[in-house]
């Protein structure tokens, strides 16, 4: 059996995919439990740039049926979103009955992004500050499992991730002018994240800090935090029976012109 490494070690990919298999076994013991129980679950997940936001969603969701869990990653609001509450656009995105959503960035842009690159005024963020307590608070009470996570990456870290996003032409696509200019507020992103937290850390809707500067390592860890913060969940699993086949197997075809294109070689 391989030595297992430190915790200031890179974790490989083979160790890490390892260790992921039972938490994903786990995962879909919570998601028969929800589907059980009627239990609905969000989590947040927030952090800057390049922290691994989108990457520890799939490692949630990669296994689980698409239909009960999905992820949220919103595009920037709409002229007539802008003229909305501001936590409106965010609300037919909560789950139903037995579901779970991952909010890949959530209402907090207001306090992240939006403060800091001045798409909202002082006065919208005060007003947010104030009611994101209240807002969590209503989901809570009706029953909704809610965790928020931000995801700690320095800068070094970041600057490494910016640049290999920059030479691989299949990452471009998480690149924006708005990446560029928020490389030079790595500070007032970190302020402002300070205040986000002093503000909406609660007992009812707790923030935890997940240290991702290295990815895979941050995955593992967050996930067990979930699974180790929710309710006992395990119940029967349906045994589904499928007995042989009263005739032999049978091929697909077709009537009429249709046939299937050429296999790739």
């Amino acid at each position: 059996m391989a030595k297992k490494k430190s915790a200031d070690e890179p974790l490989g990919k083979s160790e890490y995919l390892e260790r992921l298999s039972p938490l994903h076994l786990e995962l879909a013991d919570v998601a028969r439990w929800l589907q059980h129980s009627g239990r609905r679950l969000v989590v947040l997940l927030e952090g800057r740039d390049t922290a691994g936001k989108g990457g520890v969603a799939h490692a949630i969701s990669e296994t689980l049926n698409p239909r009960q869990c999905r992820v949220v990653a919103l595009d920037k609001p709409s002229e007539r979103e802008r003229t909305q509450w501001y936590f409106q656009r965010y609300v037919p995105h909560l789950p139903a009955a037995g579901e779970i959503v991952l909010f890949d960035r959530s209402w907090y842009n207001r306090a992240g992004v939006e403060a800091v690159m001045g798409f909202c005024s002082a006065t919208d963020v005060k007003a947010f500050l104030e009611q994101a307590p209240r807002f969590e608070r209503l989901l809570v009470d009706d029953g909704v499992l809610l965790f928020k996570y931000w995801l700690t990456v320095d800068q070094a870290q970041q600057e490494e991730r910016f640049a290999e996003r920059l030479a691989d032409p299949l990452k471009r696509w998480k690149l924006s002018e708005i990446d560029v200019q928020a490389r030079e507020r790595y500070a007032d992103y970190g302020r402002a994240r300070d205040t986000m937290l002093e503000a909406t850390h609660s007992k009812h809707a707790p923030w935890t800090l997940v240290d991702f500067n290295d990815q895979r390592r941050g995955r593992l860890s967050l996930i067990r935090h979930l699974l180790d913060h929710l309710p006992a969940r395990r119940v029967p699993e349906s045994k589904i029976k499928f007995p042989p086949l009263e005739h032999a197997p049978q091929k697909e075809k077709f009537r009429g012109p249709l046939k299937p294109i050429k296999s790739a070689d």
